[in-house]
């Protein structure tokens, strides 16, 4: 429902802030409209939606886009279980791997994603590299190195 997925856009610009503060970049990428993106959403809610994971489903590739959750219900364990519901849904529908591309020295982005499984490797596929030329293109790696993480999706995972 469109007003679902505009819920999503508000929590991914509340975690932006974090990025905000943390980089006082002069302009920002909005949060992307994700109605018409191929893939699916696992949502953490309470009384309210706390925060969302999003994986895009391409080219015979399933790639963890987002994940945010609400400031104020950080540090809970929230960010973890959406990434684990993220890997057993993936699994469910049938990829061996999940990757996504994020922040390196960022403690809440490539040092959690480590503690989670996903391991820095290099893009290896056209859909890969064209995420490497848009970060590019929006000036996302100005603020820090940016990597690729991918971890398998074994039946023990």
């Amino acid at each position: 429902m469109p007003q679902d997925f505009a819920a999503l856009e508000e929590i991914e610009r509340a975690a932006d802030a974090l990025f905000l503060e943390r980089f006082r970049p002069a302009a920002w990428p909005p949060p992307a409209s994700r109605a018409a993106d191929p893939g699916f959403v696992v949502v953490a809610a309470g009384d309210e939606l706390l925060g969302f994971a999003h994986v895009l489903e391409i080219d015979g590739l399933a790639h963890l886009e987002q994940v945010s959750v609400l400031p104020d219900h950080g540090g809970r364990g929230i960010g973890r279980v959406l990434v684990e519901t993220a890997k057993a849904e993936a699994r469910t529908r049938g990829y061996d791997r999940l990757t996504l591309r994020t922040y390196a020295d960022v403690p809440w982005n490539a040092p959690f994603y480590a503690k989670l499984g996903f391991a820095v490797e290099d893009p290896a596929t056209d859909f890969h590299r064209a995420l490497v030329a848009t970060e590019e293109r929006l000036g996302l790696d100005r603020y820090s190195a940016r990597v690729q993480m991918g971890i398998a999706l074994g039946s023990g995972e």
